[in-house]
């Protein structure tokens, strides 16, 4: 019998030309007439389709991939380069006869931080209905990124998106959504995202956002991301409490250099799971490239969803992926096989360390725990 997938990963997905460029101390810049020597590109999936889809095809779950694609070069070439990992992957692609691939050149000087040319093609369009219902049967998960740069999906306070989620969740999936910055000049910046999410959680069982993209949307007053650890956990009171009180049953918030926090609910998808406020500090490792490394972190969590492990083991599973793909500089190279990172969190892998950690954090038997290897905090 043929093995269908167990995710169906959905929503933004592109392809990012990465130009080799000359290092930072060689200054240019492009003006008319101009000629700029730089070395050859490669050429990679990019968003959320591709990037935890390939983090989960690499951890070994049957996974299902449905983007939106144009009918032209960009969109085969994206299509080759899924099949060439697994042709199961791309069974479910959206191709459109009438709009062009969603594309990035992506300007990453050395030393620099990297910003993006970006073209969104097809995404823009993407509603409830391309989706095709029969392409989930049998499925258990169904994880959905980036609606703030997917206009049609986004419009109308989310209507189409709480449209489609509300068809996978009736389906018996496990529904779990994950956001991107807004360009407060975009179409995005005009969509009130408090009350999309109000339309949308009832329908969403692990939403898996960042902090600052959590904040911008419904913060008030929250810490930046880059204050002290005892300012931030104040503010992810606020969040959290606010998002469950939106309907979702779990939410994780994506921490960056932080690790990651999760809080659940009563309605939490696995009873084990309910009342539970936990937080993971990240493993040390040496960095070569942070591109993926969130979707990569939301894969780790997916897959220990599906292995229906607890709560503090899947927090390790998240930050053990998201730390494996930033020693790579590909977006999921670095993402190990299951067994690879089961025998890496088992050997001792340090975390980093961390100044003025909220007293509960520490605690192994009040509500909250931190959750890690060990306690290596002052």
């Amino acid at each position: 019998m043929e093995e269908r997938p167990q995710v169906i990963v959905a929503g933004h997905i592109c392809i990012d030309m990465i130009p080799q460029l000359p290092p930072a101390e060689t200054r240019f810049q492009i003006e008319p007439g101009s000629l700029v020597n730089i070395g050859p590109a490669r050429f990679s999936g990019g968003g959320a389709v591709s990037n935890v889809g390939l983090a989960l095809h690499r951890l070994g779950i049957p996974t299902g991939l449905m983007g939106k694609v144009g009918n032209d070069q960009f969109g085969q070439a994206l299509l080759d380069m899924i099949r060439a990992h697994d042709p199961k992957l791309a069974e479910a692609m959206i191709v459109s006869d009438d709009e062009p691939t969603s594309y990035s050149i992506v300007v990453e000087p050395p030393g620099i931080d990297r910003a993006f040319l970006h073209c969104s093609g097809a995404n823009d369009s993407m509603i409830a209905d391309d989706f095709d219902e029969s392409r989930w049967a049998g499925a258990k998960l169904f994880h959905f990124g980036y609606p703030p740069i997917m206009p049609a999906i986004s419009a109308n306070d989310g209507a189409e998106l709480v449209k489609l989620l509300k068809r996978v969740k009736a389906s018996g999936l496990t529904t779990s959504l994950d956001m991107c910055h807004v360009d407060p000049a975009s179409p995005a910046g005009k969509v009130n995202w408090h009350k999309l999410l109000e339309d949308v959680l009832p329908y969403v069982d692990l939403f898996v956002p960042s902090y600052g993209e959590l904040a911008w949307m419904v913060g008030k007053d929250c810490a930046d991301e880059s204050a002290d650890m005892s300012e931030v956990a104040k503010s992810l009171d606020q969040l959290s409490e606010k998002v469950l009180s939106m309907g979702a049953g779990v939410i994780a918030i994506k921490l960056g250099e932080k690790g990651i926090y999760l809080r659940t609910g009563a309605n939490a998808f696995n009873p084990a799971w309910a009342g539970r406020e936990l937080w993971h500090p990240c493993y040390q490792v040496k960095v070569a490239g942070t591109t993926g490394s969130g979707d990569c972190t939301v894969a780790g969590l997916l897959t220990a969803v599906l292995h229906e492990l607890k709560p503090d083991e899947a927090l390790s599973y998240a930050t053990g992926v998201g730390a494996c793909s930033v020693e790579e500089a590909s977006a999921t190279g670095g993402v190990p096989s299951l067994s690879e990172l089961q025998q890496r969190l088992s050997n001792g892998w340090a975390t980093h360390t961390f100044k003025n950690i909220p007293d509960r954090w520490r605690s192994a038997t009040g509500k909250a725990v931190l959750v890690g290897p060990n306690d290596q905090s002052k």
